[in-house]
């Protein structure tokens, strides 16, 4: 007989004194709709997702893999005071991540000062020994950082991993905002909700603001993709179309003495800026992979001259491995000399030889992550695990300590969601999307993601996890 106390999650709708403020009119909202409303705008907002192609790919898997991701209609809420909190705490850590990529490739003076071990970064499979010394214009590094936060308690937030790279999603974000104006119009009169449609003006302001100094024009911004098999192509044409910005692939790109220039018909074209969103082994086979058809022969030589931008730098992913993620607090400490505004869930590391010896007396107890993982693959949720996944897991720390980290299951907040008998709690976590170049910027809201089967605490979309909006309430 199982005697564990369940495990208390914080509802964000409602508390002991019922309906918290911020949801108390989406709770008359959902109370007073016919359920058959309920239906039909849900199969609208399939509709509008499968017409706009919004999709996302997961292969290896079996049958198509091309999939509509679940939209959840219910919106998630946060009120400007608690939103203000957030803010200063992802630009906080965005611009630590960075001071920190700028050291990295330079000096090393966190290293140096014992701060960090010279190991995990050094050694770490994202450092990028090619661009060491080279400072990219502004000392930006990173130009769009994701920080994955979930939430436990009213005031409490915690940073569950960064991304650094390329994170994804924000199209989502974009999306779920103009399904939702257009099936319920009434909730944005009712409701002083903060806007998101700035973004991509914000994110090509963004980009354009890092062009190299020998850019003696209004800078050429485009988006570099893999191309249609990338899991995120919706996306990537997505942004580029919302930039007014060509999105182009490796084969239309090419490098002539100092700089890049773009294919057109009307005859080549000089580009400034590349917002990348292919991985560093696939952008120049001269430098990188030699057997990548991706890159650009030749680019990584021009922008390490100067003659081009690329964004996110290569390089930055050494910021985002999760065994690195244990040190940013204190990368805010020595950077900032600040305490940290967002605190990290509490790590365990598995190459130490206490830390393993905890985590693998307590397996069942957490939640164990490969440190180049990610879209919840190479994960064990140990309360929701079955013995024999423990122990395969338990083989995998043993044979590779370095490679995995362990973490407490948090209790993570849950937020109203439509399910067939009306609404009921799910987990949710948040991505906001932080944009570092002259300015560092960050929109009102980002994209939550929703564990839509009862009980689960992966909200991955590649793992059955769902969107929603999310309302920053305006001051």
């Amino acid at each position: 007989m199982n005697t564990k106390t369940p495990p208390v999650y914080f509802d964000e709708m409602s508390d002991t004194g019922g309906i918290r403020a911020p949801y108390k009119r989406l709770d008359d909202w959902h109370r007073t709709m016919p359920s058959g409303i309920r239906n039909i705008k849900q199969h609208e907002a399939e509709a509008l997702f499968r017409r706009i192609g919004i999709t996302f790919a997961v292969y290896g898997e079996g049958g198509d893999p091309e999939r509509l991701i679940p939209f959840d209609m219910f919106p998630r809420v946060f009120t400007f005071g608690e939103w203000r909190k957030l803010e200063r705490g992802i630009k906080q850590r965005a611009q630590a991540l960075n001071m920190f990529l700028s050291d990295v490739y330079d000096r090393g003076e966190i290293v140096k000062a014992g701060r960090i071990p010279a190991d995990l970064v050094y050694r770490n499979e994202a450092f990028e020994i090619a661009v060491h010394g080279f400072r990219p214009p502004k000392s930006v590094f990173s130009h769009i950082v994701g920080i994955d936060l979930v939430r436990t308690g009213p005031d409490q937030f915690y940073v569950l991993e960064d991304n650094c790279r390329t994170p994804s999603g924000v199209s989502y974000m974009l999306e779920n905002r103009e399904i939702m104006m257009r099936m319920f119009p009434d909730l944005f009169v009712k409701n002083r909700i903060a806007p998101v449609d700035h973004y991509p003006n914000a994110l090509k302001s963004t980009l354009a603001s890092v062009a190299p100094q020998k850019c003696d024009h209004e800078p050429r911004v485009v988006v570099l993709t893999p191309g249609h098999f990338n899991s995120a192509y919706y996306e990537h044409t997505f942004l580029a179309d919302m930039m007014g910005v060509e999105l182009v692939e490796g084969q239309d790109l090419f490098v002539e003495g100092d700089f890049v220039y773009m294919k057109t018909t009307e005859g080549p074209k000089k580009v400034d800026v590349i917002y990348r969103r292919l991985d560093d082994a696939f952008i120049d086979p001269l430098c990188f992979r030699p057997d990548s058809m991706l890159g650009v022969p030749g680019l990584m030589s021009v922008y390490l001259s100067g003659g081009v931008t690329i964004c996110s730098a290569p390089g930055a992913g050494v910021a985002d491995d999760k065994a690195i993620y244990v040190y940013v607090p204190e990368m805010i400490r020595f950077y900032l000399g600040e305490e940290p505004i967002l605190e990290n869930v509490p790590t365990f590391q598995c190459g130490k030889a206490d830390d393993r010896k905890y985590v693998l007396e307590n397996l069942p107890e957490l939640v164990v992550k490969e440190v180049h993982g990610s879209g919840g693959y190479g994960m064990l949720v140990g309360p929701k695990s079955s013995k024999s996944q423990i122990e395969a897991f338990r083989a995998k720390i043993e044979d590779n300590p370095g490679g995995y980290i362990a973490q407490p299951t948090l209790a993570l907040s849950t937020c109203p969601t439509f399910v067939e008998e009306g609404i009921a709690p799910r987990h949710v976590d948040l991505r906001p999307y932080c944009l570092m170049g002259e300015k560092i910027e960050l929109v009102p809201g980002g994209l939550t993601r929703v564990a839509l089967t009862e009980g689960s605490l992966v909200v991955n979309s590649s793992q059955g996890g769902g969107v929603k909006d999310t309302w920053v309430m305006a001051e």
